[in-house]
């Protein structure tokens, strides 16, 4: 027959973990929900960093023409068009970069959209544009 200690002890043990149970149990539901609402709001966070960079490098690439002083409208400066021209015009790199003013490896960079010409080389850019075939060579042996 089993000890009347024993029993009591291991009621006592059995409703006093009900009682546990019981008090923990909204514990656990609201550290769960807050864990998912502190996730919840990472995500948010996350999104709205990648939106704030986005949005920081839009407005660096719209204030840089600004900066540089390019003439807007009037002048449009584009890689493949400077190439075109230079083939256009027959010249080699290094012709096209004598007639410019500038280095071979500027006309390098600036056709392969490495770099982007200043604005005061602009004006010479705009006037190899309106040159024919035989003004370039006539510059080019001047």
């Amino acid at each position: 027959m089993p000890n009347i200690a024993s029993i009591l002890k291991e009621e006592i043990a059995r409703v006093a973990r009900k009682e546990v149970r019981a008090e923990t149990q909204p514990l656990k539901k609201a550290s769960a929900h807050y864990r998912s609402d502190i996730a919840a709001l990472k995500r948010r966070i996350a999104a709205l960093e990648k939106l704030v960079s986005r949005l920081g490098k839009a407005a660096t690439q719209k204030a840089l023409p600004a900066e540089t002083g390019e003439p807007t409208g009037s002048f449009r400066f584009s890689a493949s068009g400077l190439q075109a021209q230079r083939k256009r015009l027959g010249l080699s790199a290094s012709e096209a970069a004598a007639l410019l003013g500038v280095s071979d490896q500027s006309v390098y960079k600036w056709e392969n959209g490495k770099t982007r010409p200043r604005a005061s080389q602009f004006a010479a850019i705009a006037a190899l544009r309106s040159m024919s075939k035989k003004e370039a060579a006539a510059r080019l042996s001047a």
